[in-house]
């Protein structure tokens, strides 16, 4: 078969209503939420311009000295990679098409003796959750995959998911279920794998003593989750974990018919010159890599007691993750942040369908019936597919309208993109946070310096 997304072509706008879903393509037809109008007319069969950025830039340009307007985010860095805070960090800063903020602070070591580069390699952890789903979303554009498709259908090995309905790990009791695990649930966090939370101990031991991350593959972890009853039923509960991004990573590279790995390397890292981003580092770039920091019983920092901690740049996990498994670059990160906040486009490529990513942006949650939008992290925040979707910035405490979209990851790296101001961040740092005298998280008001520094 032939590759049409990879030409720049899709398939025609009525195969791609029936694989967004119907209740979607009435979403966007609509209009809902702020849904910019070109992606509406692209949906409908406008002319393509309509869908194009004819300002796009073929790269981000490098950026100047600190813009005075940025001053404070500089300030800011500057004291929080000080003396007792985080030993190094990245900043950049991308408004409409251009960066107007880039710089390095600090160390990439703890001895504070190799400075931090602006292309000094991270530890993305679930960063990489929204470069999974937009692997997923490029197989709903070439037309082999729908966002309501059973699970099933692709990975038999679901096929035959149970419920768990009480009982014990030892003793579980169990039940059909009533709802079809779909690719949406896997997006959105809505699919009920067992994944902790009050009241959920048992099922969730029953998770643990399959050991589905004691694997080298994909395939054998699909396998081994799809053994484990679900914790709710589909679209009932949001919890936040890895199994439902794994999953999505499995069944990428079984519709796509070439590894999950290849795929990313062939549709996403190569199209993006993302050069610096992969599942290993290079040995002769792994100089590049931060070392990854705890806080220590001592108060002080300690290196994190993990493999790739202690040898930077090989794999995260035996297999490769497409929960959290990436290593990357701001500037990497922020070719591929600009990618969504461009509408799908890069330089004279079209990527993404521009109303795949509006769809994308939008938050779904409101599509299953939960008790709040996301109770488990605030109720300001929604979630799309792949990333969180600003609900309530006063709720939040930032200053960016409703509607940005973003995430971060494990080891305090962040980014966010606001699609009203055509404004992307991204914050890199690499510290696993935990205890109550850790270092202070700065994500938050380094996105309102950001949004203060950048005026509509």
């Amino acid at each position: 078969m032939r590759d049409n997304a990879a030409r720049g072509q899709f398939p025609t706008q009525r195969i791609h209503a029936r694989r967004l879903g119907r209740r979607d393509a009435l979403w966007l037809y609509r209009g809902a939420r702020g849904l910019a109008l070109g992606a509406v007319l692209c949906l409908t069969g406008v002319s393509m311009t309509a869908c194009s950025n004819p300002d796009h830039r073929a790269s981000v340009p490098a950026a100047p000295a600190a813009s005075p307007r940025l001053s404070a985010v500089d300030d800011f860095l500057h004291q929080a990679t000080a003396e007792n805070g985080y030993p190094g960090a990245v900043a950049l800063v991308i408004h409409e098409g251009r960066a107007v903020h880039a710089a390095s602070y600090g160390w990439q070591d703890l001895a504070r003796t190799r400075p931090m580069r602006q292309d000094s390699i991270f530890r993305i952890y679930s960063m990489t959750k929204t470069v999974a789903s937009v692997a997923a979303l490029m197989l709903v554009d070439d037309g082999k995959l729908g966002l309501d498709d059973p699970v099933a259908r692709h990975l038999p090995e679901f096929s035959g998911l149970q419920l768990f309905a009480g009982g014990s790990a030892d003793a579980p009791q169990l039940r059909p279920l009533t709802t079809t695990l779909t690719v949406r649930h896997l997006l959105t966090h809505t699919s009920g794998f067992a994944a902790g939370g009050e009241g959920f101990e048992a099922v969730t031991q029953l998770l643990e003593q399959h050991r589905v991350r004691d694997v080298d593959n994909l395939a054998a972890y699909s396998t081994r989750l799809a053994q484990v009853p679900l914790a709710t039923e589909p679209g009932t509960r949001f919890r936040y974990d890895s199994t439902s991004t794994e999953t999505l990573s499995r069944l990428v590279e079984v519709v796509a018919g070439i590894p999950f790995e290849q795929f990313l390397q062939q549709r996403i890292f190569e199209p993006l010159a993302m050069h610096d981003t992969g599942f290993e580092v290079p040995p002769a770039q792994r100089a590049r890599v931060v070392e990854l920091s705890v806080m220590g019983a001592d108060g002080k920092l300690a290196l994190a007691d993990e493999s790739h901690a202690r040898d930077p740049g090989t794999a995260l996990r035996p297999y490769r993750s497409g929960a959290g498994g990436l290593y990357s670059t701001a500037a990497d990160y922020g070719r591929f942040a600009q990618l969504l906040l461009d509408g799908g486009r890069y330089q004279d490529r079209q990527l993404l369908q521009p109303v795949t990513v509006a769809l994308m942006l939008q938050n779904h949650l409101v599509h299953f019936p939960l008790p709040k939008p996301v109770t488990e992290f605030s109720d300001a925040e929604g979630f799309g597919l792949g990333g969180s979707v600003l609900l309530d910035p006063v709720l939040k405490g930032r200053r960016a309208a409703a509607g940005a979209f973003g995430w971060s990851g494990a080891a305090s790296t962040y980014y966010t993109i606001e699609p009203d101001r055509k404004l992307l961040a991204i914050l890199l740092l690499q510290h696993l946070p935990g205890g109550e005298n850790d270092l202070p998280r700065i994500s938050t008001a380094f996105y309102n310096l950001v949004d203060g520094a950048i005026q509509p």
